[in-house]
């Protein structure tokens, strides 16, 4: 846990509150949807040891999600399917994948903050931010709680299609990944718009 850049809630204390963090996970890999998180935090109870995901271990992250379950926070996921990847392109489905995290919190936020350089259209304030997940409390709460869900999710799916390996490369192309992919071929769950997939006969396993 040494060197990780420890985000506050500054940006949250500048917006109109309830603040709404929201980020997203599965923008890179060659299969299953992208899934975003809003997260609107109990600021009485915020969780120690809340960071960005990629800097977190497995198990870290676990025990933060179930702590920010357990602390109040209102936490809701929002998902965009392959079939709608393929359609609309990657970022126009992390887009949806936000709002639809957004419009399921039950609890109207006043402003929204999200991470990186992309918004979808929102009836609320809403501002970008680059590296959120190391800055804000909220959008790194959104991170954890995205990149568990995704990757419980992968899981299941690998149940499912084991020979692709999701259950450890959460359909990212790695070198095990990629090989499979040419021996068996893509499956219903891969986005056949990526590159590495385009080559591919639309035969699926």
């Amino acid at each position: 846990m040494k060197n990780i850049t420890r985000p506050n809630f500054a940006l949250e204390v500048a917006r109109i509150w309830p603040v709404a963090g929201v980020d997203e996970v599965g923008r890179g890999p060659l299969a299953g949807p992208v899934l975003a998180a809003a997260v609107i935090l109990n600021p009485m109870s915020i969780p120690d040891g809340l960071a960005d995901s990629k800097v977190l271990t497995r198990s870290n992250r676990e025990f933060l999600d179930i702590a920010l379950r357990k602390s109040g926070a209102h936490i809701s996921l929002g998902a965009a399917s392959v079939p709608e990847i393929d359609k609309l392109n990657i970022l126009s489905a992390t887009l949806l994948a936000m709002k639809r995290a957004i419009a399921s919190l039950t609890i109207l936020p006043g402003s929204v903050i999200i991470d990186g350089s992309h918004a979808p259209a929102l009836p609320y304030p809403t501002s970008t931010v680059k590296g959120g997940d190391s800055r804000s409390l909220s959008i790194a709460a959104a991170s954890i709680i995205a990149k568990v869900a995704r990757d419980r999710l992968m899981i299941r799916l690998a149940d499912r299609y084991p020979i692709y390996g999701w259950n450890k490369n959460a359909g990212y192309a790695t070198a095990a990944h990629r090989t499979v992919l040419k021996e068996y071929g893509p499956s219903p769950h891969h986005r056949m718009s990526f590159a590495p997939l385009r080559t591919h006969d639309s035969e699926t396993v």
